[in-house]
C-alpha cells in the first residue's frame, strides 16, 4: 500500500483528476460554439436550459471514452486475461487503467460541481448520491490498486448515457414524436436492459457498487415507464415487457 501512493504515483493521479476536469471543461465551451453554428434553435433556450444542453455533451464526451476505454480493458487487452497473468485478476491494475479511473474522478468532480451549483436544476439528492459513491468506490479503487476490473464494469455501463442525453436533446428540440426519438428509446431501453443483465453478478461483490446498482435498477424501471408512456412499443410489446419487469422482480 506504501509504494501504490509513492510521489511519483499521487502526482500521475493528479495529473489524470485535473484531465478530467479539463477536458469537461473545454468540451463545455465546445459543446457552446458548435450548437450555436449548427442548431438554431440553441439561442432561443434559456440560460439554464444552455447550461443543462453543454453539460450533457461534456457528460456524453466521457461516456465514450470511459466505455470505450472499459471494453478495451476488459475485453481486447491481456490485463485481465486468465493466462497472461501470474497476478490474481483483483490485484491487476495498468497505466491505461489508472488513467481513465483519474478522467473519470475529475469527471464526477465537475458534474457535482454543477449540480451543486445550480441545485436542482441539474439533478437532485439522487445524482449527489450516485456521484458521491462513485467518486467513493473509482478512488478507493486507484488508491489501492485493487478491484479495478469491477470498477471498470461499471464504468461500461456509461455506454448507455449517450442514448438517455440523445433523448434529452430532442425533447428540448421539439422532436419527442419523431422516429428518432422513438428508435433512441428503444435502444436505451434495451441498452439499461443488458446493462443490468450482465455486470451485476460480478460488481455486486463490493459494497459501494451494488448501491449504484439499486440505483440503475430504479432509473431502469422509470425508462420503461416511460418509455411505455411515450408508445415506444405498441400495447402487445408493451404487455409482455410488464409483465417480463414483474416476473423478474419475483
Amino acid at each position: 500500500m506504501a509504494d501504490n501512493v509513492s510521489p511519483s504515483k499521487q502526482f500521475y493521479w493528479l495529473v489524470s483528476v485535473f484531465s478530467g476536469i479539463i477536458m469537461c471543461t473545454i468540451v463545455y465551451k465546445l459543446t457552446g460554439i458548435i450548437s450555436v453554428l449548427c442548431f438554431k434553435g440553441y439561442r432561443k433556450l434559456s440560460n439554464e436550459k444552455k447550461l443543462e444542453w453543454n453539460n450533457r455533451g461534456f457528460s456524453t464526451f466521457h461516456a465514450f471514452i470511459a466505455s470505450t476505454a472499459s471494453l478495451y480493458l476488459l475485453l481486447l487487452s491481456d490485463l485481465f486475461s486468465e493466462d497472461y497473468y501470474d497476478e490474481l485478476i483483483i490485484n491487476r491494475t495498468s497505466s491505461l487503467s489508472k488513467t481513465v479511473l483519474g478522467i473519470s474522478i475529475g469527471y464526477f468532480l465537475s458534474d457535482l460541481a454543477m449540480i451543486l451549483w445550480l441545485y436542482p436544476a441539474l439533478g437532485g439528492l439522487e445524482y449527489v448520491l450516485h456521484h458521491g459513491l462513485s467518486m467513493f468506490s473509482i478512488f478507493l479503487a486507484l488508491v489501492s490498486g485493487k478491484a479495478q476490473i469491477y470498477i471498470l464494469m461499471v464504468l461500461f455501463t456509461e455506454i448507455t448515457t449517450p442514448f438517455v442525453n440523445l433523448r434529452w436533446y430532442l425533447d428540448v428540440a421539439g422532436l419527442k414524436s419523431s422516429n428518432i426519438y422513438i428508435c433512441n428509446g428503444v435502444a436505451l431501453f434495451l441498452g439499461w436492459l443488458v446493462k443490468e443483465i450482465f455486470p451485476l453478478g460480478f460488481y455486486s461483490l463490493l459494497v459501494v457498487p451494488p448501491m449504484l446498482a439499486i440505483m440503475n435498477v430504479f432509473w431502469f424501471w422509470k425508462i420503461a415507464k416511460e418509455c411505455m408512456d411515450n408508445d415506444c412499443f405498441d400495447s402487445q410489446i408493451s404487455n409482455w415487457a410488464v409483465e417480463w419487469i414483474r416476473l423478474g422482480l419475483h
